[in-house]
C-alpha cells in the first residue's frame, strides 16, 4: 500500500520525509522517493526497494537535499513495475520552466486520455504510471501569474477520474505544499 509524506517549515526536511517512510514500511511498497524543493531548485531521489536505499543515497548526497520543503512516496506498484522510472515522485516541466513534482495515492482511471492529450502537446513520459501523467498535466496547466500551483492542481483534478490522494511541490513557489484528496485511495 503506498504511503505519503510531506512537510513544509523550519526544519531540515529529508531526514523528516526519511523518517516518516520508514514509519509507514509496515504497509508494504517495492520502492521509494522524495522531491525536495531548494533555492537552486527541484532535488528529485527515487530507488526500488527499502528506504534504507533511499536514506543512504540521500544522505551520500550530502547538502544536496538540504530543504524546508518536500514530499516523500513508498511506493506498490499498480501502473508499471518496480523500477526507478516508475517510482515517485514525478515530475512536469512548465512552459516558464518551473519544475513540478507529484507523489500519489490511488489511481488515475483516464491517465490514457490525458496522457495522449499531453503527448500531443510535446510531453515526453519516461515511466509507465497514471503520476507522471498528472505530474505533466499540472505542469501544463501552471502559470505562475495565472494563481500559480494551486490553481494548476485545481484545474488539472477537475480533468481526473478516479479516487486519489497527492502532495504536489513547486520550485518556482518555494514555500508552498498543495494536498489534495477524493475518495478513499
Amino acid at each position: 500500500m503506498c504511503g505519503i509524506v510531506a512537510y513544509v517549515g523550519n526544519k531540515r526536511v529529508a531526514p523528516l520525509l526519511v523518517e516518516g517512510l520508514k514509519r509507514l514500511e509496515y504497509r508494504g511498497y517495492d520502492s521509494a522517493g522524495l522531491a525536495v524543493v531548494r533555492p537552486d531548485g527541484l532535488k528529485v531521489s527515487r530507488s526500488v526497494g527499502r528506504v534504507s536505499v533511499l536514506d543512504a543515497a540521500v544522505k551520500e548526497a550530502g547538502d544536496a537535499f538540504d530543504a524546508h520543503l518536500g514530499i516523500a512516496h513508498t511506493r506498490w506498484a499498480t501502473h508499471g513495475a518496480a523500477t526507478e522510472s516508475n517510482a515517485h515522485p514525478h515530475t512536469g516541466v512548465a512552459r516558464s520552466g518551473a519544475r513540478i513534482a507529484v507523489v500519489h495515492n490511488g489511481i488515475i482511471e483516464n491517465y490514457a486520455t490525458l496522457k495522449k492529450y499531453l503527448q500531443d502537446k510535446g510531453h515526453q513520459f519516461t515511466s509507465e504510471t497514471d503520476t507522471e501523467v498528472l505530474a505533466k498535466l499540472i505542469a501544463q496547466l501552471y502559470e505562475a501569474d495565472d494563481g500559480g500551483l494551486e490553481c494548476a492542481v485545481q484545474a488539472a483534478l477537475r480533468e481526473v477520474n478516479g479516487a486519489y490522494a497527492i502532495a504536489v511541490v513547486c520550485d518556482a513557489e518555494p514555500h508552498t505544499l498543495i494536498c489534495a484528496r477524493k475518495g478513499s485511495p
